[in-house]
């Protein structure tokens, strides 16, 4: 079963890494690991609130376990490494900083959660809560079946997307996609992709569509485009996205066109 494991902001550098027992390593000659929240999360998920107030030497080693897949502990002459292959999933406030460049382009999609509009809808917020504080255990059961069909549905995706067909247009299609938009890395032209296979899997399709690209691209790209951090940060505009693409030869070296919206 995958951990879902939190990692405070206040956390040590041997929280998260994890240390070695120099006693043990110095008397007895036994390398010995007292393993921290990145062993935790081998295989599993690892949950920041706040990521943009994490401490930079703490970034320094989520970025280098992210990238290896693996975290080495050294101290006093001893390396002891350990698998560290982990899903990142952090929440922020803009309001209160941004991410560092570095770990932004190592977070695959993000979402904008926006306060709800509706009257009702806000007041059903505070209805649940009050059912949740009140009697968590029959709450959780009232939504148990959806998150059952849920769970099955998933699983069924996870097995599709391994025959996901791709058609071969859609590999130019997403990397002019980056291109215009001024995004250097290849992660996100990966992330495009393999997001659309997702969503395309979860849809119950056997081959992606230029609409599967389009939301993927939504999400991937708005946090790596370079922009003023004293204004807001650019939107893309789905419409003259897809008119690109539409006219844009795939492969070819047309004009340069923009997807972001005149402000």
């Amino acid at each position: 079963p995958q951990r879902v494991v939190n990692l405070p902001l206040n956390a040590t550098e041997d929280r998260v890494a994890g240390t070695l027992d120099l006693s043990l390593a110095l008397h007895e000659g036994i390398r010995s690991l007292e393993p921290g929240l990145l062993a935790q999360a081998n295989r599993g998920v690892l949950y920041i609130d706040e990521v943009n107030l994490l401490d930079d030497h703490l970034v320094d080693i989520l970025l280098d376990a992210a990238a290896l897949g693996i975290n080495t502990v050294e101290r006093e002459g001893i390396s002891i490494s350990h698998p560290a292959r982990f899903l990142l999933v952090g929440t922020m406030n803009e309001e209160e900083g941004e991410l560092r460049p570095q770990i932004s382009d190592r977070i695959g999609l993000t979402v904008r959660v926006e306060p709800l509009p509706s009257l009702e809808d806000r007041a059903e917020v505070i209805r649940r809560k009050e059912k949740f504080t009140h009697n968590p255990v029959e709450l959780i059961k009232q939504y148990s079946k959806p998150q059952e069909d849920l769970c099955r549905q998933l699983d069924t995706s996870r097995t599709r997307i391994d025959t996901m067909n791709v058609p071969e247009s859609q590999y130019s299609a997403i990397a002019q996609i980056t291109k215009d938009v001024n995004v250097g890395s290849h992660r996100a032209d990966i992330t495009i992709l393999e997001c659309a296979k997702a969503i395309a899997a979860m849809a119950g399709q056997n081959q992606t569509t230029t609409e599967n690209i389009l939301d993927a691209a939504l999400l991937a790209l708005p946090h790596r485009i370079a922009h003023d951090p004293f204004e807001e940060p650019p939107e893309l505009d789905r419409s003259e996205l897809q008119r690109n693409i539409e006219e844009t030869p795939y492969g070819s070296n047309t004009q340069k066109k923009t997807f972001l919206p005149q402000r």
